[in-house]
């Protein structure tokens, strides 16, 4: 099927309409946080959130709840846990996010042990079913992405203060607790709002990928946030053109599209690329090898001495 096909033959289809909004909106709020996630150096955050939210999921199918809001309330109490946790400066943040994930998804696992069989609902939850979203859905995913964006925007200078210098952030009086805090709710909130495009077990790829990718391109924090959302948009689409062409996996193909965009930027970058960096150093050519300085000249020989070697 070629590009032009797929964009008018399902678009008569209201699931797929539905399915195209919802993988759209999803990669644009999860290009636009997934900067401040890869600006702290905190990906690690997204996996554990997103493992995390597990048990809540598990728990949710175990009581017959709703296994998203399951899933909020426990990523959301994980994040938190973080945030407090970390702030004891012993302790690094990667530690502490070791600790509350490996024991969230246990307690995850424990829950699911429990039951006898797994549902479609729960299967959907791990691996997304983004053709299944219905029309309030997608109002829902409007209305949080643009809180969610909003959110982050109008604290981008606090969090990127508190991102590259945590100490003189704290010492300028920035509130680092509740911008950490801020951070999180808004990185578990994406997460929530990106299961059902790509499920808990690839909402990881959908945060860090695209931001990553930017990255690569710029260093300007707004010109990475509009490329990062640019990419996270454009890749969800094109992943949806695999998955309808080709009859695969949706949330699957969005994260190889995302992966190989990836791919493509870290390699041929005009300054950061692999290509680039191969041919700086062509022309710089081979470095000569390092030889100590020796002694200096001393007087030449003199006569009738003779030199040896």
């Amino acid at each position: 099927m070629t590009v032009v096909e797929f964009l008018t033959d399902p678009w008569h289809l209201p699931f797929m309409r539905r399915a195209f909004a919802v993988a759209v909106i999803t990669g644009l709020v999860c290009g636009v946080v997934g900067v401040y996630v890869v600006l702290r150096g905190m990906a690690f955050i997204g996996e554990a959130v997103s493992h995390s939210a597990f048990p809540g999921v598990a728990l949710a199918y175990a009581v017959q709840g709703n296994l998203l809001l399951g899933g909020a309330l426990a990523g959301l109490t994980t994040s938190l846990l973080i945030a407090l946790v970390s702030q004891n400066r012993r302790l690094k943040e990667d530690t502490v996010i070791g600790v509350f994930f490996s024991c969230a998804f246990g307690l995850g696992i424990v829950l699911v042990s429990t039951q006898d069989s797994w549902s479609t609902d729960l299967s959907s939850f791990l691996f997304g079913q983004v053709l299944a979203v219905g029309p309030e859905d997608v109002w829902t995913a409007a209305a949080a992405g643009a809180v969610l964006v909003a959110v982050v925007l109008l604290l981008s200078k606090e969090l990127v203060a508190v991102s590259l210098d945590r100490e003189t952030a704290r010492a300028a009086g920035l509130p680092v607790l509740r911008l950490d805090l801020v951070l999180y709710t808004v990185v578990t909130a994406t997460i929530v709002l990106s299961l059902e495009a790509v499920g808990n077990v690839l909402v990881l790829s959908l945060l860090i990928t695209p931001a990553a990718a930017a990255r690569m391109l710029t260093e300007r924090l707004w010109a990475t946030t509009l490329l990062a959302s640019a990419f996270g948009g454009a890749g969800a689409l094109a992943g949806l053109y695999v998955s309808y062409a080709y009859d695969l996996a949706a949330g699957g193909s969005i994260v190889s599209v995302l992966t190989a965009l990836f791919v493509l930027t870290w390699c041929l970058a005009p300054r950061h690329g692999l290509l680039t960096r191969a041919r700086r150093h062509r022309r710089r050519g081979p470095r000569e090898p390092y030889a100590p300085p020796g002694p200096g000249p001393g007087p030449g020989p003199t006569k009738g001495t003779a030199l040896s070697g």
